[in-house]
């Protein structure tokens, strides 16, 4: 019980010194290791050497994949092929249910590309369909959000479960991991679209925005044309 509370502990810690102090995640990774060797009373001759290892090991078994699995997700950003993934499951799904098209975008989308940069870029698309839907964009965005967020946790190249695999020890089968986190964040991605659906008819003030380009009234095909438009995230 020791050893788990701590790791909640730090694990809280980190959110919070990234999320409000906006330290660096790796800085904040390597104190919270530090912090733990002297938690679980590791001798102070041999903290050094145990946080650069286990670095070392981890890195040395899953760099290679966050690497390419991030070039791929910034050449489908930067060329568009992000919103053209989009705008094929709109052609199929169409836009008669709009969180349930946006969760399934969103949960394919951002196995290749990571989730924040999948928002940024999907974000004109999910203001088109709420525009012609008439649904409430609190709803839209929820849907879109936590599908993008349902995979980006659960299904590799991205560095969560990669990390997340390699501290079980099932690093090296990237197949059981799809397998698994495939279905496990489809289960997620439906609690997220369940809960969107409370604020169909919810009226929402967007945050302002420094860019006054609302491309929203665009038909699907002009999207794709406007791609460049769109702000870097």
């Amino acid at each position: 019980m020791y050893e788990l509370l701590v790791l909640l502990i730090l694990v809280v810690a980190i959110v919070m010194v990234t999320a409000r102090l906006k330290i660096s995640p790796f800085l904040a990774l390597v104190g919270a290791a530090i912090l733990a060797a002297f938690a679980y009373r590791i001798p102070l001759a041999d903290v050094a050497s145990t946080v650069t290892t286990a670095f070392g090991s981890t890195m040395g078994n899953i760099g290679l994949v966050i690497l390419f699995g991030t070039m791929i997700g910034v050449i489908l950003e930067k060329s568009g092929a992000a919103i053209s993934m989009a705008d094929a499951l709109i052609k199929v799904l169409g836009t008669r249910f709009p969180n349930l098209t946006l969760s399934i975008i969103g949960y394919i989308v951002s196995i290749p590309v990571f989730c924040d940069s999948g928002y940024v870029v999907l974000n004109s698309l999910r203001k088109a369909i709420t525009l012609r839907t008439g649904v409430s964009g609190l709803a839209t965005s929820i849907a879109l959000m936590t599908g993008l967020y349902a995979t980006h946790t659960m299904v590799p190249p991205t560095p969560g479960p990669l990390a997340a695999a390699e501290s079980i020890g099932v690093a090296d089968n990237l197949g059981l991991i799809i397998a698994v986190g495939l279905p496990v964040a489809a289960i997620s991605a439906l609690a997220g679209l369940a809960y969107a659906s409370r604020f169909n008819k919810s009226q929402w003030t967007p945050l302002p925005s420094d860019d006054h380009n609302d491309i929203s009234e665009l038909d699907y095909e002009q999207l794709r044309a406007s791609f460049g438009k769109l702000p870097s995230p």
